[in-house]
């Protein structure tokens, strides 16, 4: 559960020093860092224990690769949203990492303002990527969109709904979509959730990944 001035953090990481210093930043920008861990089994562990809103997750790990520890987190925490922290930004670690339920990824390389900024992103739901790994993320997406199956037709959107929808797929929060089409935030947030029912997804970033699956982010 979010705390007052921010979401609660795990930081899943097997280098002790970088760990503790990302955890220190972390508590400075107002996160609640809840726990740490060093591999695959301690971030299982505690994340059953403590619930994290966020989990920031190493590529490499001791006992395992962060592609298994995300979903070792999420079968225990599956409220939990995980964004990744490496040091690697390999086109098959990301994709991993994503198809794993990462709903973001950044290189180590981030500014300590880029790290909580997509920390509070992650936490509100949006994907985060490093830019050039966003690109890669969404070409991804659209060679595996499929067809909608037989018999089944695909959910029909208002026009405004689709405007909204390729804004979300873009990344824009609620306040800037509606800053964008003028429109009051409560407008915008009421298209977004009758969207989400329209086409049964959960939250923004299953949305953001319709939209991309269906060549509305372009």
């Amino acid at each position: 559960m979010a705390v007052e001035g921010g979401f609660t953090v795990m930081v899943v990481d097997d280098h002790p020093i970088w760990r503790d210093a990302v955890a220190r930043d972390l508590v400075e920008d107002g996160f609640d860092v809840v726990a740490t861990a060093a591999g695959v089994e301690s971030a299982r562990r505690r994340a059953a224990v403590v619930k994290p809103d966020v989990v920031l997750m190493d590529m490499r790990l001791g006992d395992g690769t962060g592609t298994q520890a995300t979903t070792a987190v999420l079968e225990v925490s599956p409220s939990s949203r995980i964004l990744v922290l490496s040091a690697s930004a390999e086109r098959e670690d990301v994709l991993q990492a994503v198809k794993a339920g990462a709903t973001g990824y950044l290189v180590k390389s981030a500014s300590k303002s880029e790290l909580a900024e997509a920390v509070r992103a992650t936490g509100e739901g949006r994907a985060v990527f490093t830019p050039g790994l966003a690109g890669l993320v969404l070409g991804e997406y659209r060679r595996m969109a499929k067809a909608p199956a037989k018999g089944s037709a695909p959910p029909s959107l208002s026009e405004r709904e689709t405007e909204i929808l390729r804004y979300v797929a873009k990344g824009l929060t609620a306040k800037q979509i509606a800053e964008k089409l003028t429109l009051s935030h409560r407008t915008v947030e009421n298209h977004v959730q009758a969207t989400f029912r329209k086409l049964q997804v959960a939250n923004r970033v299953e949305l953001a990944r319709y939209a991309i699956q269906h060549g509305l982010d372009e």
